[in-house]
């Protein structure tokens, strides 16, 4: 029997998203870098898409996942034993969120969360009618994609859910549409695949207002933008917003998968009851990845990596002076550069990788390319990045 190659297997037999993966074979991974099988090293700008912040190889998360890995692995479904990952976890998380912020309900994916957020705020509030945004993303399964406004990605999925609607992002008039009708209005604080859109705080401080005025519930989906990618743990602190719901995952688990629901107990409490297991996860909070997020939440807040985020990314900010770049748009580091067309973007991205580094557009802005790497990477390795995006931009 022939034996296939990786690259052959990766295009025989696994699923594929699209019709131009990047299809890097890496070996393997430390810090802010990547190894490819014959060796050559890239600069990983983009952190799985905002997954990595504490790069690859974490040695103290990596030591977490085995020490977990070792005393147990899956128990029993989510919910039903005490298992110290995952009350360690939540008691943290609820130590450094806002008081209103005291419950944590684990899942497995942001996906997931957003699926169990909109389940959660029907049955709270007793109302049907969700508000999402324009150019929003929230996930692909069926209910956060019929979150999505965006017809090419949605039309060949419907009938989605009833009942969802979309505002214009940073539009306070639109604001008058929601109503006592409500259940929620779900947000990203700062859009991610709208190209890095940063929430105005007058805005989302109306938004927050409207939604108490109407008895519904406010949902910030901060899948991309917590753990310190904008230079905040969580980016509603920015504005001193706080939401009802809050959701986390991609940096949340540390590299491992992991999601999170956050609210108050009143409202997560809606779940255990009429009807009972409102919410069931087999996997959600997985003891391993539990011990992951444990451990890099505790990275994250007992070292200084965050404090130096948005000094590192304003170093970013030299990429304006190439004619080649409308706008560099960015909050900490997760940002975009706007390059106005796909196909440079797409014609950028393959000579990066020929040059060692990692770049990616985004899913609703395809005219600019993402950059949101490792929230461990130096002064020194942001210069060398920066000189070498240069040279790839001034060719064009």
């Amino acid at each position: 029997m022939d034996i296939l190659s990786n690259r052959q297997a990766f295009f025989s037999h696994l699923g594929q998203t699209s019709e131009f993966p990047m299809a890097i074979e890496i070996e393997k991974a430390e810090g802010i870098y990547q190894f490819g099988t014959n060796g050559k090293r890239y600069m990983d700008l983009i952190s799985g898409i905002a997954v990595s912040n504490l790069g690859h190889g974490n040695t103290e998360i990596v030591e977490a996942v085995k020490n977990q890995a070792e005393k147990y692995m899956h128990l029993m479904v989510y919910g039903e034993f005490i298992e110290s990952p995952q009350t360690k976890l939540a008691s943290l998380l609820c130590k450094i969120l806002p008081k209103t912020l005291d419950n944590v309900f684990l899942v497995n994916s942001g996906s997931e969360a957003v699926e169990a957020a909109i389940k959660l705020a029907k049955r709270y509030t007793g109302k049907q009618e969700i508000f999402s945004f324009k150019n929003a993303y929230h996930g692909s399964t069926h209910g956060a994609l019929s979150l999505l406004s965006d017809l090419e990605y949605t039309r060949k999925f419907r009938p989605l859910l009833p009942n969802i609607k979309h505002l214009h992002y940073n539009n306070s008039a639109d604001l008058e549409k929601i109503s006592k009708k409500t259940a929620a209005v779900i947000i990203e604080p700062v859009q991610g695949e709208a190209g890095v859109i940063i929430g105005n705080t007058d805005f989302l401080k109306k938004l927050k207002a409207t939604c108490e005025k109407n008895n519904c519930l406010l949902i910030f989906d901060e899948i991309q933008s917590a753990m310190g990618r904008t230079g905040k743990m969580f980016a509603f602190e920015h504005s001193q917003v706080i939401p009802d719901i809050l959701l986390l995952a991609k940096a949340f688990g540390g590299g491992m998968p992991l999601g999170a629901v956050i609210s108050s107990k009143k409202i997560l409490d809606s779940f255990t009851k009429n009807p009972v297991l409102g919410h069931i996860s087999t996997f959600g909070g997985h003891p391993v990845s539990a011990a992951a997020a444990l451990a890099s939440l505790n990275i994250l807040l007992n070292t200084n990596i965050i404090s130096q985020v948005e000094e590192k990314g304003a170093m970013f900010d030299a990429l304006n002076s190439v004619p080649l770049i409308k706008n560099v748009r960015r909050i900490g580091l997760m940002m975009a550069l706007e390059i106005g067309n796909f196909d440079s973007v797409l014609k950028i991205i393959h000579m990066a990788i020929e040059q060692g580094l990692i770049l990616d557009w985004f899913l609703f802005d395809n005219t600019s390319i993402r950059i949101a790497p490792p929230l461990i990477i130096t002064k020194n390795e942001i210069a060398d990045a920066i000189e070498k995006l240069q040279s790839i931009l001034r060719k064009f």
